[in-house]
């Protein structure tokens, strides 16, 4: 046990280490460090708190020639990985329209801990602290968007400056994507919602299928739902899933067995859709999604000057008496 994380930079039987339990303002201070010192890193999330701190680990990464990969469990969820292969392969055509429902639930006492529900220490609300997960998914699945238009809201939690609520209108070339990020539902029912020409697909997994009549009124198409179905059931599951399954691929990695599947520049992706999405809720714009090195969006100390301070925080606790965590719903059911 260590009161300082930088003493571990001494032990040379320790080859790697795992930034979990870290304020999120802390995690690019870290990573540079360790990556510096020769470690091998692996970074919850989020990444960091802006793009110019990605750009700086992954700098460091590049100059120490050690590992970087930052946690995107989900993506190793089989019904996740399941449905991008459907939609990579294009098995119900051409995506047309994406739902995104990052919905948490959490009480006004949760930011009464000392880092959160501080844009200087926690980097923002739900959007980049739970919604991370379901963005990373997004933009894998689909890629990034062209455009953004969103935004925030902080409706129930007046122990926090920053958001309860985003919502973000995503636009791609013949397609367009609705992500919505709370944490204000009872019940937390995350979903993706993938609708294709000829079929939806969604996470959890369900498939529906529709053929039009002569005027144009829907009737389900059972022959093309088998179809979905028998390709989704013929897709080989994997061993492991989640954390256990990204943190084997790290390892393996390190050991010359297998490629890393998400580096850094992968774990960046979702720090920078999460940025527009930010930039577009605090200007009441609609932005593109390039975000270049002289906007003040890419820099935190700049954008922290333009993020608006729902309530003041006047609670502050070091720690909770007790810490029972209860996780939201899987999205690898």
């Amino acid at each position: 046990m260590y009161e300082d994380w930088r003493k571990i930079a001494d032990r040379k039987d320790i080859d790697a280490v795992s930034i979990i339990c870290l304020p999120p303002s802390e995690h690019a201070q870290a990573a540079i460090f360790m990556l510096e010192v020769g470690k091998h890193v692996l970074i919850k999330k989020p990444m960091a708190l802006s793009l110019v701190d990605c750009d700086r680990i992954i700098k460091a990464s590049a100059g120490s020639k050690k590992l970087l990969s930052v946690i995107s469990q989900n993506r190793y969820k089989v019904p996740v990985m399941k449905v991008k292969r459907l939609i990579d392969e294009q098995a119900g055509e051409r995506i047309l329209f994406c739902t995104v429902n990052s919905l948490w639930w959490r009480g006004e006492n949760y930011y009464d801990l000392w880092w959160r529900s501080r844009w200087e220490t926690e980097g923002g609300g739900c959007l980049i602290n739970h919604a991370v997960h379901h963005v990373d998914l997004l933009q894998w699945m689909v890629g990034m968007p062209s455009k953004v238009t969103a935004v925030i809201s902080n409706n129930a939690h007046r122990n926090s400056e920053c958001e309860d609520l985003a919502i973000a209108i995503l636009q791609y070339p013949g397609m367009t994507a609705q992500l919505t990020a709370s944490l204000l539902p009872h019940g937390e029912e995350q979903k993706m919602i993938f609708q294709a020409e000829k079929a939806r697909f969604s996470i959890p997994w369900k498939s529906v299928a529709f053929r039009q009549l002569e005027n144009g009124f829907p009737v389900e198409d059972t022959e093309f739902l088998q179809l979905v179905q028998d390709k989704y059931n013929s897709i080989p599951e994997i061993g492991l899933e989640g954390h256990p399954a990204q943190i084997k691929n790290f390892l393996d990695a390190i050991q010359g067995k297998d490629k890393l599947l998400i580096d850094g520049r992968e774990g960046r992706k979702a720090i920078k859709l999460i940025i527009a999405i930010y930039k577009s809720a605090c200007t009441g714009v609609t932005v593109e999604l390039s975000i270049p090195p002289d906007d003040d969006f890419y820099h935190g100390e700049k954008m922290l000057k333009l993020v608006p301070r729902f309530y003041e925080k006047t609670t502050s606790k070091d720690n909770f008496d007790t810490n029972v965590i209860t996780l939201g719903r899987d999205m690898g059911k």
